[in-house]
């Protein structure tokens, strides 16, 4: 059975027209205002080996995080039905993308390398366990055509 329709609207602003458009390929920057209501503004750009500015947040490293926020949100969710009581978390994420000689490109994999602590030591082979039940559920997960792995290191706090 399928559930209700979410919908998610924002707008993307191209912020880098020095003047001459893209008259040519170094003729312009790549920054970009994502924006939606209610939120703060994000200051987007291309990656710097694309001409990017490394003070900007690029769409690779926007993927990597919704991959990360999506198991990290998910995994909490299960683990709070399953009585495992999660005192902390941190994920060093980990992205790869190959790019192709045309220069188009795809992600190859990402890895998330969540640091969980949990509150009793009986609680964490359940916390290990649920590593692979979150991806299952995860939205965004389930829409890449890649694979996501996870390393997990569960620790009694």
């Amino acid at each position: 059975m399928k559930g209700p329709v979410h919908t998610y609207d924002l707008t993307v602003t191209w912020t880098g027209d020095d003047g001459r458009g893209t008259a040519d390929y170094r003729a312009y920057r790549r920054d970009h205002v994502v924006s939606a209501d209610g939120r703060p503004d994000l200051a987007g750009s291309s990656d710097p080996t694309f001409r990017g500015d490394a003070t900007r947040w690029n769409p690779e490293q926007l993927l990597v995080a919704a991959l990360s926020q999506c198991h990290m949100l998910w995994y909490l969710h299960l683990c709070a039905t399953n009585a495992v009581v999660v005192t902390g978390y941190v994920d060093h994420a980990h992205g790869e993308m190959r790019t192709h000689g045309d220069g188009s490109g795809e992600f190859t994999s990402v890895v998330l390398r969540p640091e969980v602590t949990v509150s009793e030591p009986e609680m964490v082979e359940a916390a290990e366990r649920l590593h692979a039940e979150a991806p299952t559920l995860c939205f965004i997960a389930r829409s890449v055509n890649f694979p996501v792995g996870h390393e997990p290191t569960v620790t009694v706090g």
